[in-house]
């Protein structure tokens, strides 16, 4: 189906991180979505032929005179609209309501109650429903000719709707798992208010996506950074599919590895994938780049600036290439700041805001707009092996961000080899499948103890264990306490750097899921 034949959603970024959230889950209901900055002009809207439109959440306040807005023509009823969160306040300042500043902020978990008469986005729901909230100002009065659709437990409004349904807003999120209905709320409003039909699939997008890559990449070649993970994998393959043996793929064993890693990946990359790859030892490289270097950032930035230079390195050795390929998705983007005006910085990621500036390649991230989860079904259409596809998210940096403090040889050993036995432990449980990710984390604190009456002075390992659909929000799982016993105890009787351990039992937010 060609794009002009294709029914768009189109998503406003206000500055949400969750805005591609949003988009992802349009997806997920089988309709195509964009995602377009809030300053867009009314005529760049109108060209992509929207079958409807949202008004994302974001970070600012419609009370401040230079707060993202939209032109106010796209409310005047010709498309279907639905405000999310800070779209809802827009709505509701734009056409006439009342939104006030907040005494109390509302985040994390809370529970609406819906009115009796429900119709529109909420046809369907039951009375009450759980909601993820997250919002200081409030809508004090709909605009006129409006109704309340539902309030929080306090009594804020926390929905309305104007006439026909045609402009519906929300003050809850639909978009996150923690809302109960938020599928069946998008689902109503893709549906039943823009009737849409199902006209996008993931196949879709490869197909799209490799003729993208023939003509970007052209006639060049480009260089990939494999990592063994499957963003990076997913990447090559999809790719290698586009351009062929144009494609060089460079392994670089950075020092920062699980255990036994290296060997394990170059097998997957030469065997089952046929990929043609180039194996770099760098350790001595990270680790004289990462000498001395404790801050979080400070670390990411070397290690980004490490890598180009190997690569640069490596690929001049191999004939040149015009393009490097890396496996960039839309967590890594909207953390490091660089989609949607507006956005927090929350950490800059080796293969985004740790890049250096000047370098001999041109960067070619073709799954920068997907989630995880996305990810992993297109490398299985592509038949990227079950044992990349079901691996736990790693960071790009590697160890050096689960190795807090100084980055040495010693402490890596300790912490690679106590990451071993909690994986181990997990799969041992049958656990590892069941959540998003589990690691263990080295902190630079010496803590007393005590071992065969021997006074002991040694560092803290912390373990970390969520679940998640996408990795945009978590909860930390709630891990049987013999598996976390034995782990306990294996870590502290098998590694001579550690001798405490503790469970990290925050969710996402307040906490990110890595700790640098």
């Amino acid at each position: 189906m060609s794009s002009s034949e294709r029914e768009t959603i189109i998503i406003i970024d206000c500055g949400s991180q969750y805005t591609q959230l949003i988009a992802r889950r349009v997806r997920e209901l089988g309709v195509y979505s964009e995602i377009i900055p809030w300053d867009s002009s009314l005529e760049a809207v109108m060209a992509k032929n929207p079958s409807g439109l949202v008004i994302s959440g974001g970070p600012g306040t419609v009370l401040e005179e230079d707060s993202p807005t939209v032109p106010p023509e796209l409310l005047d009823g010709r498309f279907p609209v639905l405000g999310i969160c800070y779209g809802m306040q827009l709505i509701a300042r734009l056409l006439g309501g009342d939104v006030r500043k907040g005494e109390l902020a509302e985040y994390g978990r809370a529970r609406i109650f819906l009115e009796s008469e429900r119709s529109g986005i909420l046809k369907g729901l039951p009375g009450d429903l759980e909601v993820w909230m997250s919002h200081w100002d409030y809508v004090e009065a709909p605009p006129p000719g409006f109704v309340v659709t539902a309030r929080s437990e306090s009594g804020m409004i926390a929905g309305f709707r104007g006439p026909d349904s045609r402009i519906s807003a929300i003050q809850f999120h639909p978009e996150v798992a923690h809302t109960s209905g938020g599928m069946d709320v998008l689902a109503n409003f893709l549906f039943g208010v823009c009737r849409c039909g199902k006209t996008w699939s993931l196949e879709d997008w490869i197909g799209s996506t490799v003729k993208e890559i023939m003509a970007i990449a052209g006639d060049g070649r480009v260089v990939c950074g494999l990592s063994g993970g499957v963003d990076s994998t997913v990447a090559a393959v999809l790719t290698s599919k586009a351009i062929g043996d144009r494609l060089e793929c460079i392994f670089v064993n950075n020092g920062l590895l699980r255990l036994n890693e290296a060997e394990q990946v170059m097998e997957t990359y030469r065997g089952s994938l046929g990929l043609k790859v180039h194996y770099v030892d760098a350790t001595d490289d990270f680790l004289s780049a990462l000498k001395g270097v404790t801050e979080p950032e400070a670390k990411r930035k070397a290690i980004g600036e490490t890598f180009i230079r190997v690569f640069e390195r490596k690929a001049r050795e191999i004939g040149g290439a015009h393009w490097l390929l890396q496996g960039t998705l839309y967590p890594d983007v909207i953390e490091s700041g660089h989609k949607g005006k507006d956005a927090a910085v929350i950490k800059s990621h080796h293969n985004v805001g740790g890049l250096p500036e000047k370098m001999d390649f041109q960067v070619l991230e073709p799954l920068r707009d997907l989630f995880k989860d996305e990810v992993r079904k297109i490398g299985a259409m592509l038949g990227v092996p079950k044992e990349i596809l079901g691996r736990h998210p790693f960071p790009g940096p590697g160890l050096a961000v689960r190795c807090l403090g100084d980055v040495t040889r010693e402490r890596l050993d300790t912490l690679r080899r106590a990451d071993a036995i909690f994986l181990s432990e997990i799969r041992d449980h049958g656990l590892y499948d069941r959540m998003w990710q589990a690691f263990c984390v080295l902190l630079p604190v010496r803590t007393v103890g005590v071992m065969g009456d021997i006074r002991t002075y040694a560092e803290v390992i912390a373990l970390r264990a969520v679940e998640s659909p996408d990795g945009m929000t978590a909860d930390w799982v709630r891990l049987p306490g013999d598996l976390l016993d034995r782990v306990s105890r294996r870590i502290c009787n098998e590694l001579g750097g550690a001798n405490r351990v503790v469970y990290d039992i925050t969710g996402k937010p307040p906490a990110t899921i890595e700790w640098e």
